[in-house]
């Protein structure tokens, strides 16, 4: 019985340090560690699940060391989004308010890091807000950035509106 600790473990790891759907364009080392990995800026994309048109790169700090390689040190909250439209945007249906867009652990169980989506309604442009979530208390370290619904090309009519439901 003794021997299925070890196994039970991993399995704990590999399911709280999932993916999370972005994919990774580069990093910086931030700090060297001389026989684990080092801490590290990731910079990552990802397409807004709902908006076709937009996509957001996110910087992120990664911890390092034997912790970090498990999957199971708690990473900083320092984060930053920045969103741009690379395409068309087409909004299919009304937008949910403060719907979340991108969403990932940054312990083994009790931070993520989130990004949502507002609309500004007014001046017809799409909000993104980055910041790290913990169960008993967040961070107020936080990022915006904002995507202006304008047309894509001469053919696009941007006929586009950034409304709630």
């Amino acid at each position: 019985m003794t021997q299925l600790k070890p196994i039970r473990l991993l399995a704990l790891i590999c399911l709280f340090s999932a993916t999370s759907g972005a994919e990774e364009i580069g990093s910086v080392d931030t700090k060297f560690n001389l026989l684990s990995p080092d801490d590290s800026i990731k910079i990552e994309s990802f397409e807004d699940p709902d908006i076709a048109g937009v996509v957001c790169y996110l910087s992120r700090a990664q911890k390092g060391g034997y912790r970090g390689a498990l999957g199971i040190a708690e990473d900083t909250s320092d984060a930053s989004v920045e969103c741009r439209q690379v395409g068309p945007i087409v909004i299919s249906e009304p937008l949910k308010k403060g719907d979340s867009v991108f969403r990932e652990r940054r312990s083994l169980i009790f931070k993520s890091l989130k990004v949502m989506r507002f609309c500004d309604e007014t001046h017809n442009s799409i909000v993104y807000l980055v910041f790290s979530e913990r169960v008993i208390e967040g961070s107020p370290k936080n990022s915006i950035s904002s995507v202006p619904i304008r047309p894509w090309s001469a053919e696009d009519p941007a006929n586009a509106v950034c409304r709630y439901r």
